[in-house]
């Protein structure tokens, strides 16, 4: 049976690549869009006190099968995942040049550092650079200091030191930003950083990300799961993960992680080696 959380498919409507593989009153060809926000909500439905399953971050595709009553159905194209998003905060698709590699960095009203913002761009945010203006440039979105950005191929080398930049964040159920992120979102925006790709569920996780080690010999970088929960090995004995105990992203001995998460009656599933 195919995964809803990434099968644009539902009893009425589907993307007309599934046709023949799905069930539904009506088959559609997807329109490419994007959102010029930092990042929106990306909901279980069409209601903003809808569960936030994820977040649709600027500059990311997102191919939207159905625009009614101002929200956009549709796939954000880097994990797959389906939901629905704010048809005002999306507009037409277009290639980035840049991302951003900070955990965040400011939209400028003028190239200067005492402009006025216009929000935030959080890190993995893409952007196609326009004209260059002293250490900033213009965007369809705003000024940027170049300082806060990467071309859109280079990536970071070791993405567990992108995490530990993450110390302190809070913990928001369906965020993959410094303003709020859930255990899977901290680990897939590190990988995304460093030019992994990785599913946004721990499930999916734990299914496609590196082997199993057996949990023997543990090393920096190794994934930790249990169900419904992921962290990281900073190095042999300490565990870094956004949790919702500590409600940041916290580290701590993995001793006392696990010793924690089993008194709510959760083992350790399996650890992984990228």
């Amino acid at each position: 049976m195919a995964d809803k959380r990434i099968t644009p498919a539902r009893p009425d409507l589907a993307a007309a690549h599934l046709k023949g593989k799905v069930e539904a009153e009506l088959f559609v060809e997807g329109e490419k869009f994007m959102s010029l926000r930092g990042h929106n909500p990306m909901r279980a439905a069409p209601d903003s006190h809808a569960e936030q399953q994820t977040e649709l971050l600027c500059g990311e595709l997102f191919t939207v099968y159905e625009q009614k009553h101002g929200w956009a159905w549709g796939q954000i194209a880097s994990d797959g995942y389906v939901g629905y998003v704010h048809i005002l905060s999306l507009c037409p698709y277009v290639e980035a040049t840049h991302r951003v590699r900070a955990l965040a960095t400011p939209l400028l009203t003028r190239p200067h550092i005492k402009a006025a913002s216009n929000g935030v761009l959080p890190m993995n945010a893409a952007l196609r650079l326009g004209q260059a203006c002293g250490d900033f440039f213009q965007t369809d979105a705003g000024y940027v200091s170049y300082r806060h950005l990467a071309p859109i191929h280079e990536f970071a080398t070791d993405f567990v030191s992108v995490a530990e930049r993450f110390l302190g964040a809070p913990y928001l159920w369906g965020g993959k930003t410094v303003a709020g992120l859930d255990c899977s979102g901290l680990i897939q925006t590190a990988l995304q950083a460093a030019g992994i790709s990785a599913p946004r569920d721990t499930d999916m996780m734990e299914k496609a990300l590196g082997v199993e080690t057996g949990g023997a010999d543990m090393q920096r970088g190794d994934l930790v799961f249990w169900k419904g929960h992921v962290g990281v090995m900073l190095d042999a004995t300490r565990l870094l993960h956004a949790n919702a105990f500590h409600m940041e992203v916290f580290a701590e001995p993995l001793d006392q992680a696990i010793a924690r998460i089993e008194k709510s009656g959760s083992a350790v599933t399996s650890v992984r080696r990228l």
